[in-house]
């Protein structure tokens, strides 16, 4: 087995024998269904002929996309056109056995079919119905589409991301996935709720929402002090040193100072300046991010008169927290990576483990199903 590389979990798992169906695309969806998945869901994946969009995103991994192949490990797809009364007939038949029903599809359109949560929860009162939207339901942005990069924006996010010259987008699809991450716990708590109970949930979660909670602390910082956090780049715009500096050797290190007990020893330790934190400008947080040019310039000074090895050996000795600014390359071989191998039409793949170990191991990944690979066992399976 390849250095990283984890054993799959063997045994029952947490969910087996529940049963979610998924009319998903994207990302936040999908996300949370592939989080059941891996804990033993059954997980029935509803495609349009042409596939959830997402496989066509890009065509990195053995001529599939990155994001479909991440993300729909475990699970089976059903092609299946809900505005279709056959095929509508055949999806009823699975949610009357189904726990979980999610859905991502654009707004109204679930419900003009259908299958919305308030109609699906009447007629099966033990149905978790979830509805992952945009921004919610009962206001003017409600009926608007919406994609990760629109709620960076719109939530405030990109304009606190980036450097001074302007904002940034968070390189990875952060709105969906705190969506998909919230949804994955609303639906633990109610089946637990429904293990108690008895009765479903009608269950919402939204790009926006989801990201919004993450906003909460330049929110409340904005709303207590009349300032938006700064963009400061690779920095912190509250706490002062936080950054990256380079080294004589050009490796870029990014080291964080929480408290002034730390300060103190970094500055005897490192930058072996022990009068340091009684100079004005120096002497706490606060003065150091207003004096944040000053400060970093003698960080950087030291930094820079140092090896990549010589400033890890001295942050060690200065119980220093740091971290180097590593590229994708880096992270291939990073000795903390951990991976998982997974089955797709195109061969095996290589995947990063989840982040939860169960028993100290990864939980079992299911195979990438192709377009509709499972339709016609499906629906022999629920005919009437």
């Amino acid at each position: 087995m390849a250095a990283g590389t984890l054993a799959a979990g063997n045994g029952v798992r947490p969910l087996s024998g529940l049963t979610v169906v998924a009319l998903e695309q994207a990302v936040a969806a999908p996300y949370c269904s592939s989080r059941l998945a891996d804990a033993g869901a059954r997980v029935i994946k509803i495609e349009r002929p042409e596939g959830d969009f997402a496989r066509g995103y890009d065509a990195a991994v053995n001529g599939l996309a990155s994001y479909f192949v991440w993300l729909n490990r475990g699970k089976e797809s059903l092609v299946a056109d809900i505005k279709d009364p056959g095929d509508a007939r055949l999806l009823h038949a699975v949610l009357a056995q189904a726990d979980v029903f999610i859905q991502n599809l654009a707004p109204g359109a679930a419900a003009r079919a259908g299958f919305g949560s308030d109609a699906l929860r009447a007629r099966y009162p033990r149905l978790i119905t979830v509805d992952v939207t945009g921004y919610g339901s009962g206001h003017a942005y409600s009926d608007m589409k919406a994609y990760d990069l629109l709620v960076q924006a719109e939530s405030g996010l990109a304009e606190i991301t980036g450097h001074p010259a302007g904002p940034g987008r968070v390189g990875v699809s952060v709105c969906d996935i705190a969506c998909g991450m919230a949804a994955h716990a609303a639906v633990l708590e109610a089946l637990i709720a429904r293990g108690i109970t008895g009765e479903g949930a009608k269950l919402e979660v939204s790009l926006f929402d989801g990201m919004a909670d993450w906003m909460n602390v330049p929110l409340l910082y904005f709303e207590g002090t009349g300032r938006a956090p700064q963009r400061v780049g690779l920095a912190h715009p509250s706490i002062c040193p936080y950054g990256a500096f380079p080294t004589r050797d050009g490796a870029l290190v990014l080291i964080s100072i929480q408290n002034e007990r730390e300060w103190a020893r970094f500055c005897t330790a490192f930058l072996r300046q022990p009068d340091l934190p009684s100079r004005i400008g120096f002497e706490s947080n606060n003065a150091r991010v207003a004096n944040r040019p000053e400060v970093d310039a003698v960080v950087a000074r030291v930094f820079a008169e140092l090896g990549r090895d010589e400033a890890a050996d001295r942050l060690r000795a200065a119980g220093t927290a740091y971290g180097f600014v590593n590229g994708l390359a880096d992270l291939v071989s990073h000795p903390a990576l951990r991976r998982v191998t997974v089955e797709t039409d195109a061969g095996p793949a290589s995947i990063v483990a989840p982040p939860a170990l169960r028993n100290g191991q990864a939980p079992l990944m299911g195979r990438v199903p192709g377009i509709g690979e499972h339709s016609e066992a499906i629906r022999r399976e629920f005919a009437a």
